[in-house]
């Protein structure tokens, strides 16, 4: 088992930038993938960027793709999660997620049910 803990949400313009950090303690955090989801209020938990294992593969959301990055550094058992050209449309509640089963199809990075481990969320705000 793994636990997730975010950090690095707060208030910002529109325009400005955030780095989400996502620190990962318990079993090894190299072997799973991971994911970015946000949910805003009276919406549902949607897909935003994932990672897979090793960080060979990198998968985003339409809505932020050109304007995120997701990263990971497997030495320091962290995801990050850049996000620049923020807009009031971002303000959400952002999770980091992990999966350690096997990955069997592209889609799974895209949905919350396929992760197991969820941290606990962090507040983004963007002021228009």
């Amino acid at each position: 088992q793994v636990q997730l803990v975010e950090s690095g949400g707060e208030l910002v313009q529109a325009g400005g930038s955030l780095r989400l950090s996502c620190a990962a303690s318990g079993r090894t955090f190299s072997s799973y993938a991971m994911g970015w989801f946000r949910q805003a209020p009276g919406k549902e938990r949607e897909f935003v960027a994932a990672i897979s294992w090793a960080g060979g593969s990198t998968y985003y959301a339409d809505s932020v793709k050109g304007r995120f990055t997701i990263s990971r550094d497997n030495t320091k058992n962290t995801g990050n999660l850049q996000m620049n050209s923020l807009s009031p449309e971002d303000t959400a509640v952002y999770y980091c997620a992990a999966r350690d089963s096997p990955i069997l199809s592209e889609s799974w990075y895209y949905t919350p049910r396929r992760y197991a481990y969820w941290g606990q969320g962090t507040q983004v705000t963007v002021s228009s």
